[in-house]
């Protein structure tokens, strides 16, 4: 039996769609066999990108697309800024932390400058998914404990602690048997006044579970905007009763920031920033160098002392100059092209415009999100019941209007808008004109 994925396979091709596929996309997508069947490929139809440009994507035909999805490069495909100053680094030195560099210093001092003043200290990595593992080790080390909580359909990684701590995954990865899942802060469904309370109540019941197996409790690994859950942002401030019993209880709140942080809510730089909480440990990677493998745990000296005074790290790419000089330029970037600015206010319209589609179309049921990342719930019209086949189908219709997006979501039915912070008005509005016509071609 193979395995479904909520995250992987919701918006994926299948095998059984090959012989429907021009003569060239078959074969490259019968050359992929070599890589083995976990891959997956998006679309019924795979798409072949050959070069990207700000907020556009372009085919080996030269059909170009509108990226509402890619949060990896976050200023844009192909920016100027980080493609010199790669290419600069590169023609000097690039190597690994265990010899003296400017670089790693002067992005790691700026960065922590955006983080709150108890957070001062940072290591490297790859990936989002090596940051959490990272941060996971240092929190059971500072709390002399290894039982880790998180929402029930939580994407944190794959390695192999993280993939046992990330549910959406699917039915048949295993999960720790130190783990605990608390349910998705459903704020469309739930019909409960004060989310925050709530949410902490089924923390609390979940410590008490796992103290009761006899495993001490260490802490809560959350992404901000719950991303893979479906995307569940407001009310701003709901999570801090939640890190208050979390610490009450003598846990650590890791934020995994991967998807939330460097500007993409447009009211904070960080996610957690909008709920008015300082975590323990902070976790981020996807956009941090605008597609160069970079991440990195930025922490408290404090929490950091025990696993540090133990174990000796060392990343041999992580951290290298020419990361690092990604980085840099894109933390500039976002600064000087105004980028978190831009999320707010674009994300806002975008949001505006689909919830007035919303009331002309019974089947988008819910229009939620925070700056330029939006969730937008596809249910059966009269109902809160997810549609995912609904929602597949309009992936597919928005697709052929040449825009870009995937799905979340335990059940797979929510179009899941991520663009480049760099989305312009225009943007915007080719989105809208193709959503609403995706929404009138589903009902024709």
């Amino acid at each position: 039996m193979t395995s479904t994925s909520t995250i992987m396979d919701s918006n994926s091709f299948k095998a059984k769609d090959l012989a429907s596929l021009d003569k060239a996309t078959a074969a490259l997508v019968a050359r992929r066999e070599v890589l083995g069947p976990s891959y997956r490929l998006f679309y019924q139809k795979p798409l072949h990108f050959v070069r990207g440009k700000g907020t556009r994507l372009y085919t080996a035909d030269g059909e170009e697309y509108l990226d509402a999805y890619n949060n990896i490069p976050s200023l844009g495909h192909s920016h100027p800024k980080v493609a010199q100053a790669v290419s600069q680094q590169l023609g000097l030195i690039n190597t690994h932390t265990r010899y003296l560099h400017e670089g790693i210093l002067d992005y790691a001092e700026d960065l922590l400058s955006t983080l709150p003043g108890a957070i001062d200290r940072i290591m490297f990595l790859l990936s989002g998914s090596e940051a959490n593992d990272l941060a996971v080790r240092i929190a059971k080390a500072a709390s002399g404990s290894t039982g880790i909580l998180v929402t029930q359909e939580a994407y944190h990684g794959n390695t192999d602690l993280i993939a046992k701590l990330s549910p959406a995954i699917g039915a048949d990865q295993p999960m720790a048997v130190d783990m605990r899942m608390i349910p998705t802060p459903d704020t469309y469904r739930l019909g409960t006044g004060d989310i925050g309370q709530w949410m902490a109540g089924c923390v609390k019941e979940q410590i008490d579970d796992l103290r009761r197996h006899g495993i001490g409790f260490a802490g809560i690994l959350l992404d901000s905007i719950f991303s893979s859950d479906g995307v569940f942002p407001d009310d701003a401030g709901f999570l801090r009763p939640v890190i208050d019993l979390v610490h009450e209880e003598g846990g650590f709140y890791i934020a995994d920031e991967v998807q939330p942080g460097f500007a993409r809510t447009g009211e904070a730089f960080w996610g957690f920033e909008r709920h008015g909480i300082v975590p323990d440990i902070v976790t981020m990677g996807k956009p941090m160098a605008n597609g160069i493998a970079c991440s990195g745990v930025a922490t408290k000296a404090e929490v950091l002392s025990a696993f540090a005074e133990g174990s000796p790290y060392f990343n041999t790419f992580a951290g290298s100059p020419v990361a690092m000089a990604a980085a840099s330029a894109t933390l500039a970037a976002i600064r000087e092209d105004g980028l978190q600015e831009n999320a707010k206010a674009i994300g806002s319209s975008l949001k505006e415009g689909l919830q007035e589609l919303a009331r002309s179309f019974p089947e988008l049921g819910d229009v939620r999100g925070a700056g330029l990342f939006l969730g937008l719930e596809i249910v059966v019209p009269g109902s809160t019941r997810p549609d995912h086949a609904t929602a597949v189908k309009l992936i597919e219709e928005m697709r052929e209007r040449h825009v870009l997006v995937s799905l979340c979501g335990p059940a797979g039915n929510v179009v899941k808008v991520r663009p480049p912070l760099a989305f312009s008005n225009s943007d915007k509005d080719l989105f809208l004109s193709a959503f609403e016509g995706s929404l009138k071609a589903l009902g024709a």
